[in-house]
């Protein structure tokens, strides 16, 4: 069966429509790019990809969600879904001190590439100051912690407005490209998508118009780990998981190192590109032959 073309280009060019008149809206009536209302914009950005997929697979073309991955079918993979986020944090806290100007922070001197723009100076101190006080190995577990359970909870929620869509939909839409080709043209769209929130400052505040450019190398370098992902288990719930529980994760890579910037650091910088590169080589070295699996998707 030929690819449906008409049917992925609503879907496309529905659920960039939405998001792209979101962000417009919002901007129009508040130019303010600012917590909390920027919070409750960015998760209703995640939604629309699930909202549109619904519309389009259940009540336009009449087939069931069900062939999209909806599976609660627990396997290796959704564990493997689980944990690997917290293997590439650290990996990219590795490669980040290897590279020139940027050294390990155990008094966590990178919070404020975090919070620089958005608490006031004298907040940042005391923010900086509490957690001076608190053990190492202590705030490294704890943020372990908090991110594998909101990496199974709140965060697999909304990484799931945004899964069913790429993972879901477009990937078993894709398949008979192939894995690479599947995986590029999902990747390039995923990326181009993250463009109004990025020029928002959102992952790039230091650079939000070249952090547009790094989002899509980014999502090119995930796409395939999260399309493998969803082959392997099965289930687009797994790459929920995984999705959730990476965004959970993102900030450790950045709090523990100092130097750099946003372009160089954390996981949607070079450090995490090359952490992401390995992640990919590994995967291809461990299944050779995995790109044949994608041909077809039950």
């Amino acid at each position: 069966m030929a690819i449906n073309v008409t049917k992925i280009l609503s879907f496309l060019i529905s659920t960039f429509t939405i998001n792209f008149l979101l962000v417009i809206i919002y901007l129009g009536s508040n130019n303010k790019w600012v917590p909390p209302a920027s919070i409750i914009i960015s998760a209703i950005y995640m939604l629309v990809p699930m909202l549109v997929t619904i519309v389009i697979q259940k009540f336009i073309y009449r087939e069931n969600l069900n062939v999209l991955g909806i599976s609660f079918n627990i396997n290796t993979w959704f564990f493997i879904a689980w944990l690997l986020p917290i293997i590439i944090a650290f990996m990219t806290v590795v490669v980040s001190i290897l590279l020139p100007g940027i050294k390990y922070a155990p008094d966590f001197g990178g919070i404020s590439q975090i919070l620089g723009t958005v608490v006031k100076p004298e907040e940042l101190s005391k923010i900086q100051s509490d957690l001076a006080r608190t053990p190492n190995y202590i705030f490294i577990l704890t943020g372990i912690a908090q991110a594998l359970i909101a990496g199974i909870t709140i965060n697999a929620v909304f990484a799931f407005g945004e899964e069913l869509g790429w993972r879901g939909f477009l990937q078993k839409e894709l398949a008979r490209l192939g894995f690479w080709k599947s995986s590029i043209i999902i990747g390039l769209t995923w990326g181009v998508w993250h463009a109004p929130l990025i020029l928002q400052g959102h992952n790039y505040n230091q650079h939000p118009k070249l952090g547009v450019a790094m989002m899509i190398i980014c999502t090119l370098l995930m796409a395939p780990i999260f399309n493998y992902v969803r082959i392997k288990s099965n289930s687009v719930i797994a790459v929920s998981i995984m999705h959730g529980t990476l965004n959970a994760i993102a900030a450790l890579p950045i709090i523990l190192v100092q130097g750099g910037n946003d372009l160089t650091v954390g996981i949607t910088g070079l450090s995490g590109f090359i952490a992401l590169i390995v992640v990919n080589l590994y995967f291809f070295i461990y299944d050779i032959g995995f790109a044949r699996q994608s041909i077809m998707l039950n």
